[in-house]
């Protein structure tokens, strides 16, 4: 006969995260076991100056480097003070703020010269890089945003023939507007380079903008490269690119990781494999596409990724999680919350709120589940952890998620409160139970739970909750 035992909270809630350790400046791009890079011992993670990391993080933009200092500055503060060490950083000039600038120098007349850079667009991007070095949060690139190019945002754009003085619409083969959603792939500034349209007259200035970026990443390495946000294109611009950049790298004497962001939500389209089969190029995987999904097929869909790459791990990572109330392309601020910790607890190696309105950004909600990261991260490490959802029995779908460095430790995830069993059958020992308030990002006291048996756990109450069980 199996033995039960139900547990629910006891104690007082008694930790808080009062701080999140931060090194010392940043590695330089040159020592390649200081830099960013796929941790040897687990390659489904990451190492940073040495030692394994789980990145997180949650910015309120996507490009913070066009940010006046003292706001950068600020953010990047509260990021670090709340345990979070990752940001996306789109390469973006479009006027989303009104203080963002354009990397060529505009000219009198208010045309803009391809051939000349506007040196305050760069000095903010190397203080960007310079200040995310120094609290030793990794910045994730993304070189090219499809949105920047079609609709709104090309009419005022340098590369818009009307607006620059180095080509025509005739010379260049790029019109005065592009109407369509970018996803229609009818901009052809995204296939310029020789073995597609070969279109030397736009590519020079493409390849001269990545060669003017890469003199300033390459002197960083906490610095990892995405081609382009939520392509569908042709598989040869991103590869190309990838291919460069990495060359660019290669000829410096230092090694970077790239990768590519696919467009199709669902992860297990033909579109994913031009990432998933090429090891080879692409170091890391990003699946933030992922996040249009939400309660069981989001956990499923990450779960068969993670089946499909288990012969060439690499880390897997979220930099765009939706969801935020108001927002009825991303659902709700409880399924951005949900996401975060599906992808946790399923296996990725870094995650990351998406900017309002589509997700919640730095906000208190943001920040107390970057809290709770690190403070699950002082009853366990997430790189030792499994999914293990098979040992939960009583269970509702979506009410709860498992993973577990098994015999050793148990986190159990419930997104709404909520009640099932987990199988301890054959851990002959004890376990210490503490359950984790990640609205509040406090632990409560732990209390004893025997082993060999199905021991059942009643959330506290409603909202995310985590129990933490630790082998005593």
């Amino acid at each position: 006969m199996l033995l039960h035992t139900k547990i629910s909270l006891a104690g007082t809630i008694g930790l808080s995260l009062v701080g999140f350790s931060q090194a010392a400046p940043c590695a330089h791009a040159d020592d390649d076991d200081a830099a960013i890079r796929p941790w040897p011992d687990n390659s489904w993670y990451w190492q940073f100056k040495g030692e394994p990391v789980f990145l997180a993080g949650g910015t309120d933009d996507d490009n913070l480097f066009q940010w006046p200092e003292d706001q950068l500055t600020e953010q990047l503060d509260l990021l670090a003070s709340v345990g979070g060490n990752y940001v996306r950083n789109t390469m973006s000039d479009r006027q989303d703020k009104g203080f963002e600038l354009s990397p060529f120098k505009q000219l009198p007349d208010g045309k803009y010269d391809l051939e000349q850079w506007n040196d305050a667009y760069w000095q903010r991007f190397e203080f960007f890089l310079n200040e995310t070095g120094k609290r030793d949060v990794i910045a994730q690139i993304e070189v090219w945003d499809r949105f920047d190019y079609s609709r709104n945002n090309w009419d005022p754009h340098p590369y818009n023939p009307k607006n620059n003085v180095n080509y025509t619409h005739e010379s260049s083969g790029l019109a005065a507007t592009y109407p369509d959603h970018p996803g229609a792939n009818k901009q052809p500034f995204f296939y310029t380079f020789p073995t597609l349209r070969n279109n030397e007259i736009v590519f020079k200035f493409q390849k001269r903008f990545v060669d003017k970026m890469l003199s300033y990443t390459l002197q960083h390495g906490h610095v990892l490269y995405c081609m382009d946000n939520e392509t569908n294109g042709a598989e040869e611009w991103g590869r190309w690119w990838a291919t460069y950049i990495k060359e660019a790298a290669t000829s410096a004497g230092q090694r970077v990781y790239v990768t590519e962001m696919w467009d199709a939500w669902n992860l297990r389209e033909k579109e994913h494999q031009r990432t998933f089969d090429h090891p080879e190029l692409y170091d890391f995987v990003d699946v933030s596409q992922n996040n249009h999904h939400k309660w069981q097929k989001h956990w499923d869909n990450f779960q068969w990724v993670k089946q499909y790459l288990k012969n060439t791990p690499r880390p897997v990572n979220t930099v765009k999680t939706y969801g935020a109330d108001g927002n009825a392309f991303s659902h709700t601020d409880q399924d951005g919350l949900e996401r975060v910790w599906r992808h946790i607890l399923g296996g990725a190696a870094a995650v990351r709120f998406h900017r309002p309105d589509s997700g919640l950004g730095l906000s208190a909600k943001a920040q107390s589940t970057l809290k709770s990261i690190r403070l699950l991260e002082t009853k366990v490490k997430l790189w030792d952890l499994i999914p293990g959802n098979d040992l939960l029995s009583e269970r509702d779908e979506n009410e709860a998620y498992l993973a577990t460095a098994p015999g050793q430790s148990y986190v159990i995830l419930f997104t709404n409160g909520g009640e099932v069993g987990v199988n301890l059958i054959g851990q002959n020992h004890s376990f210490n139970l503490q359950w984790l308030n990640v609205g509040k990002a406090m632990l409560s006291r732990g209390q004893s739970v025997p082993g060999d048996q199905v021991v059942k756990l009643d959330a506290p109450d409603e909202g995310l909750w985590l129990a933490v069980l630790t082998r005593q």
